[in-house]
């Protein structure tokens, strides 16, 4: 007899998703990310019905191996078929994205093709798909722009880019990011290394924080060809939107504390940040995004959405002044629901005793991640321009 919901959620799961949901399939060139369009503002979507997971009591919160759930597809008996009652009732739905249904089932809504890598003819940028782990799916998709005829030996600098969605959805190779990081590559002049990291719920957190040190260690050591011939590895960026500007504050927090690869400078594009409480200026209740989604993305969560990992400025939270890069431009947009919390975790790194230089720019009138559904706006192009001017060192 399971002793509660929680832990009869936890073991169908298990068995569930090992036998009939992939988290990561195959392509011709590698693992088969699975991916969803871009929605703004993913979480008023979102509805939750108060199912809790048990908290992880001793984390060590950037060196910590995926937890509660299998990391890798493996044979399994398929699940019972016998329903009990109430088994089949949704208790978790993400807008257009998913559904957890209290029998521990996860059924994904929305599963649109990835776009393959290749020659990209508007900016000239050409694309490559790298599997890193076959076991667990961790690939990553590297971005070479076009090289100047008169200096093809120049070295570029490398940017390591993780994507957003909740740490739910989206995948490097989803038409979202591939339309994205190809004029980023192009303008920066970058060596742009796109990372798709495993998925929650099927994959909970620390996995995606998990692989994406694995993939900034790997493009850190010029073991890809295209790194080795034409990278500058001492020029190394990351950058992230939403919650890939969580796990660049992760990565950060990671190099430093693990004496990992120097980072150059690293670009928050609206970071997905939250608490418990309010901060000024933010409405009653949980801050933004961090009720129903961060439960599914991190079970494991100690202090729920006070967990360090979602809320660095929570009691407790590692110092800031231990972060792991030279630079940091944090950007957020004034009509978006985490605007004063992504304001108040600039405020906090200026505020304290990291000896770097951080820079802030806000985009009025915009929302979350306006950039991605609407690049050709002015004020996604002077966000852009700023990005690239930043990897440039202006």
């Amino acid at each position: 007899m399971y002793r509660s919901l929680k832990q009869k959620l936890q073991s169908n799961m298990r068995r569930a998703l090992c036998h009939k949901i992939p988290c990561c399939g195959r392509t011709t060139a590698g693992p088969r990310i699975l991916s969803t369009p871009w929605i703004p503002a993913i979480w008023p979507g979102s509805v939750a019905t108060g199912i809790n997971f048990p908290s992880q009591k001793d984390p060590s919160y950037y060196h910590r191996k995926s937890a509660n759930f299998s990391t890798k597809v493996t044979p399994s008996s398929p699940p019972s078929t016998a329903m009990e009652p109430g088994a089949d009732e949704v208790a978790f739905e993400s807008s257009a994205h998913f559904r957890i249904y209290k029998s521990g089932r996860i059924e994904r809504l929305n599963r649109p093709p990835v776009l393959p890598a290749g020659l990209d003819d508007a900016t000239g940028v050409t694309s490559k798909d790298v599997v890193l782990d076959a076991d667990t799916g961790l690939s990553v998709r590297l971005y070479l722009p076009k090289l100047q005829q008169e200096r093809p030996s120049k070295k570029l600098p490398v940017l390591v880019y993780f994507h957003g969605g909740a740490f739910l959805i989206e995948s490097a190779g989803s038409a979202t990011y591939h339309a994205y990081v190809n004029p980023l590559a192009a303008a920066a002049g970058a060596l742009v290394v796109s990372v798709s990291y495993r998925l929650a719920p099927e994959h909970p957190l620390p996995a995606a924080y998990d692989d994406s040190w694995a993939a900034l260690q790997w493009a850190a050591s010029a073991r890809d060809e295209w790194i080795a011939e034409h990278g500058d590895t001492a020029r190394l960026f990351l950058a992230g939107d939403s919650a890939g500007a969580n796990i660049v504050h992760d990565m950060l927090m990671r190099a430093a504390s693990a004496r990992g690869p120097r980072i150059e400078g690293a670009v928050l594009l609206h970071p997905w940040f939250g608490g418990s409480a309010p901060i000024e200026g933010e409405p009653p209740g949980p801050a933004a995004g961090t009720a129903g989604l961060w439960t599914y993305a991190c079970p494991g969560a100690v202090g729920g959405a006070d967990d360090p990992r979602m809320n660095p400025l929570a009691p407790g939270a590692p110092a800031l002044e231990k972060l792991g890069c030279a630079r940091m431009l944090v950007c957020a947009g004034t009509l978006d629901a985490l605007y004063r919390r992504d304001r108040a975790y600039y405020e906090a790194v200026a505020a304290s005793a990291w000896p770097g230089d951080v820079a802030w720019l806000e985009s009025e009138g915009e929302d979350h991640d306006f950039f991605l559904g609407k690049p050709e706006c002015e004020n996604a192009k002077q966000l852009m321009d700023r990005v690239v001017a930043f990897i440039a060192g202006a």
